[in-house]
């Protein structure tokens, strides 16, 4: 199996030539720092509310999309089953808007693939979550009643166990629901895409250009890199878990967690033999959740959301490659589908997470009101971030608009502790959680200990899964 820091999506999507890093002083209308979904996305929206613009993008990798845009399980999701979360916290209108704009979002990308001619593997096939222990049955119920009670009731549809069945047989699938607005897409592809479309629109992308300094000036924003400077009238920082090592708002907002996959060879007799041929994106109801899809060459990309707390900002190291979380990963797998022992699994990799205490994206103004910046999607970031990256394009561009005023805009949420208490007590709960949900998959009572810290997150505010 080849253990690889940038993961088989990316190697597959084939080479592209880096855009040379920034070697000049620059002025721009717009300036986004961050290549990956949120950056380009706002950009892209940017250029469509203001085709004369000039807009300039600077990304730290030698190319866009190499960061966790690129390496996560490609999950184009809407945001239903958080709509009863969201309605707790902003009311019930305001959870309503974020749901539609989530699932608008997902509609445009896939109509941003068919106008590009852009090949990004997307298939609309819908998101199955299923529980697989008696204590996960009927997680989505309370979603559930909140679309319904809000006028959605098609946003979530319950599924027996032998519907579930029907559409992928696992001997650890129960009962589930599925949400039909949601997609796949090849997410190095889709990335790659986006910024190839920039570029041909004029927007400048400058790569290998690490930010080492942004402030406010009288007449806007000022960015620093080794090559030049950056002076704009607005400007989106649009990092994501790197902007916990960013001064600013977000830092005390944003865990730096992992998340990794593993990938089988081609199965596609086996995805025939257990029914799994519609090309659902599906997931356990674990917080530390499992999720896996299939790809066009029949192979299945399975990962699992459990990886280490990182100290501070370190989003390299065992975030990205953690070998003892790949092994735990692939025999999740395995559990799910006993039939895989035998076969290859020939990639892994893995990624940082910018988690968030409410589980999900905020888009916060920085001082001076010229720059903002968007994080937490917590895992579910493929979807939403061209909803957020619409709702930045407004807001840099000073329009007035439904997407400027959505909820998660300048939103309150609880603090993240500072280091070293954030590390060890996210670890702690992390370990608390893990021995919560191994003892009920195994049908065994969790411990008093392993229960009593596993609430600890509720107690204090936090919201762990959706």
């Amino acid at each position: 199996m080849e253990h690889t820091r940038l993961g088989y999506w990316i190697k597959e999507a084939g080479g592209v030539t880096p855009r040379p890093p920034l070697d000049e002083d620059r002025d721009a209308d717009l300036l986004i720092v961050g290549g990956g979904y949120t950056g380009l996305w706002t950009a892209w929206h940017a250029r469509r509310l203001a085709p004369d613009a000039r807009i300039v993008l600077l990304e730290s990798e030698p190319v866009c999309g190499r960061g966790p845009s690129g390496r996560n399980g490609g999950f184009c999701n809407a945001m239903w089953l958080s709509l009863a979360s969201m309605r707790e916290r902003w009311g019930d209108e305001p959870a309503l808007a974020i749901g539609k704009a989530a699932a608008a979002a997902v509609t445009r990308i896939g109509a941003f693939c068919e106008e590009q001619a852009l090949d990004a593997w997307w298939r609309p096939a819908g998101y199955l979550q299923t529980s697989t222990a008696p204590a996960h049955d009927g997680a989505w119920e309370r979603a559930m009643a909140a679309c319904r009670e809000l006028g959605v009731p098609e946003a979530i549809v319950p599924l027996s166990r032998e519907e579930v069945q029907a559409r992928c047989q696992s001997p650890a699938f129960r009962a589930g629901a599925v949400c039909p607005d949601s997609a796949t897409v090849q997410p190095a592809r889709l990335a790659l895409g986006i910024r190839r479309g920039l570029l041909e629109q004029g927007v400048e992308i400058f790569e290998s250009s690490p930010v080492r300094g942004l402030r406010a000036t009288p007449g806007g924003v000022e960015a620093r890199t080794e090559g030049g400077v950056v002076r704009a009238e607005r400007a989106v920082l649009a990092i994501g878990a790197a902007a916990k090592g960013r001064r600013g708002p977000l830092r005390g907002q944003l865990t730096v967690a992992s998340s990794h996959i593993v990938l089988t060879e081609p199965v596609p007799d086996l995805l025939e033999q257990i029914g799994w041929t519609g090309g659902e994106a599906i997931t356990d109801c674990r917080s530390l959740l499992d999720y896996f899809r299939t790809t066009p060459d029949g192979r299945i990309a399975f990962g699992w959301g459990g990886g280490r707390i990182a100290f501070g900002a370190r989003t390299r190291g065992r975030a990205e490659l953690d070998r003892a979380v790949i092994e735990a990963t692939a025999a999740h797998l395995y559990d799910y589908f006993p039939a895989l022992r035998g076969r290859r699994l020939t990639h892994a990799w893995g990624g940082p997470i910018d988690a968030s205490p409410t589980h999900l994206p905020s888009v916060t103004s920085l001082p001076g009101d010229r720059a903002f910046a968007a994080a937490g999607y917590t895992g579910n970031g493929v979807g939403p971030s061209n909803m957020v990256g619409r709702t930045l394009a407004s807001l840099a561009l000073d329009r007035r608009d439904d997407p400027s005023r959505l909820a998660f805009v300048d939103g309150s949420s609880p603090r993240i502790p500072p280091e070293p208490f954030h590390w060890i007590g996210g670890e702690a709960i992390r370990l608390g959680i893990l021995a919560k949900e191994e003892a009920e998959m195994a049908g065994r009572t969790p411990s008093k200990i392993a229960s009593a810290v596993a609430r600890i997150p509720e107690l204090i505010g936090f919201h762990i899964g959706r």
